[in-house]
């Protein structure tokens, strides 16, 4: 028996992705792809997100020999009169093993240069080996839309193998349908369509419905595809409703970690901000020509910076426990109406808002951003936190930088302690006498 053949490069990653220009996206900062296996790309029409799907589509090519798809910059982004994509430029972070060495953090840049004419980089030949695939939204079309026939032949076998077992218990659990077997279709001119069968009703993928359909396709796609694999999804939620989106995103999870594949995938359903725990979260939006990247961020944030101020005073802060802190404050000093809070996530979030809303050219005078006090709690840490969101080395940019300092604010926390920890610490800490009953309750269930 011949021994099966071994892929050269292993252990893919792709750690991050930084674009300087590319289609609508301008200066837009590192984005970065972990912890998780499955990264979700949130913003508003035109923000750029299917744009880095096409970039992230081309870093790669399939090794010689090995399934997976082979698409290009060139694809992505033709040529016509009025785009040549000249100054296109984004560079990616990658970590991958090779002969048993492994590679962490390597830098590679793609773009075209300003000058007319010029070609693609990297050489096509020269790219990484990696197996990617990409879902875009064409391929959700209903079959039926297609078929220009209204006679339709076609001869039917069952197939059934463990990925065929896998795709149909996936499915069952994520549509609530109990599928029972797969078959394939196959039409005079060669051409395959699918068929399944339920609760004793056999059908070709010409009658299922879009949602169904689609979920088979990213069943398909990702269950058969190799390890390290990367597979890339436009409008992840298109056609499936929550519940649906919900039950899918549980099984590519879990699948993707167990077999170290990446799943990058673009959606307009907010709900995905509340899987943070499976998914990494990442919002993009253009301001004033410019393009930011959230991480971890809440969708009231994001909001805000598209919409208009409604309240006299603003306050941005991490998460609920800080949104609990400032609403006793506001509270205390009888300001509630007066002040809108708004969730901005991890911490670095704090900093990129900023920006932007100084580039945008908003009055900062009503506006407060707080962090939790754990990180970036010195003003040297903050200043160089700034570094990364103000770039270049133009007069105004350095003048945005000196109207950010000191913009940024902080909890007063002891060195080393996180705030739940402190919390935690005070409320156990508060003396007992003439403490009321259900203060007195909460302060002994804390200790």
């Amino acid at each position: 028996m011949a021994e099966k053949k071994k892929k050269t490069i292993t252990g893919q990653v792709l750690n991050s992705i930084k674009i300087n220009k590319l289609k609508c996206i301008n200066g837009l900062n590192e984005i970065i792809f972990k912890p998780h296996a499955l990264t979700a790309i949130l913003g508003p029409n035109g923000s750029g997100k299917s744009t880095i799907l096409h970039a992230i589509a081309s870093i790669y090519m399939p090794e010689k020999g090995f399934p997976g798809e082979d698409h290009r910059l060139m694809h992505f982004f033709p040529r016509s009169p009025h785009a040549e994509w000249n100054g296109s430029d984004f560079i990616v972070n990658l970590t991958y093993r090779k002969d048993g060495v492994m590679i962490e953090n390597e830098l590679k840049n793609y773009g075209k240069a300003d000058v007319r004419g010029s070609r693609w980089i990297q050489i096509y030949a020269r790219r990484p080996l990696r197996e990617v695939y990409y879902l875009g939204i064409d391929k959700c079309v209903p079959i039926i839309e297609s078929e220009k026939k209204n006679n339709i032949q076609y001869e039917t076998s069952s197939v059934s193998n463990d990925l065929i077992t896998n795709i149909l218990h996936y499915a069952s659990y994520i549509l609530n349908k109990p599928y029972t077997s797969f078959n394939q279709h196959q039409q005079p001119n060669g051409k395959i369509l699918i068929g399944v069968e339920s609760e004793g009703l056999a059908y070709s993928s010409l009658s299922m419905s879009a949602g169904e359909q689609k979920i088979f396709l990213i069943l398909e796609t990702i269950l058969k595809a190799d390890k390290n694999a990367l597979i890339l999804i436009d409008e992840l939620d298109l056609l499936l409703h929550d519940e649906a989106l919900k039950k899918l995103i549980d099984v590519i999870s879990t699948h993707a970690e167990d077999k170290n594949k990446q799943i990058i995938f673009t959606t307009h359903r907010e709900m995905v901000t509340t899987l943070s725990d499976k998914i990494n979260i990442r919002h993009v939006v253009n301001i004033q020509g410019r393009s930011y990247s959230f991480e971890e961020t809440k969708p009231d944030a994001i909001n805000r910076l598209t919409g208009k101020s409604t309240t006299p005073i603003e306050i941005y802060v991490e998460d609920d426990l800080a949104v609990a802190i400032i609403n006793k404050i506001c509270s205390s000093l009888k300001a509630s109406r007066y002040v809108k809070i708004f969730k901005f996530g991890a911490a670095s979030n704090a900093f990129t808002l900023l920006a932007s809303t100084l580039i945008r050219g908003d009055n900062l005078s009503d506006k407060l951003y707080i962090l939790d006090g754990d990180k970036y709690s010195t003003e040297n840490e903050k200043k160089t936190a700034l570094d990364k969101v103000f770039t270049g080395t133009e007069s105004r940019t350095y003048e945005l930088k000196a109207a950010a300092e000191g913009k940024v604010k902080q909890f007063n926390l002891p060195n080393g302690v996180k705030p739940e920890q402190y919390i935690h610490y005070l409320i156990t800490n508060v003396p007992l006498d003439g403490l009321g009953g259900e203060y007195l309750g909460k302060v002994r269930t804390s200790s």
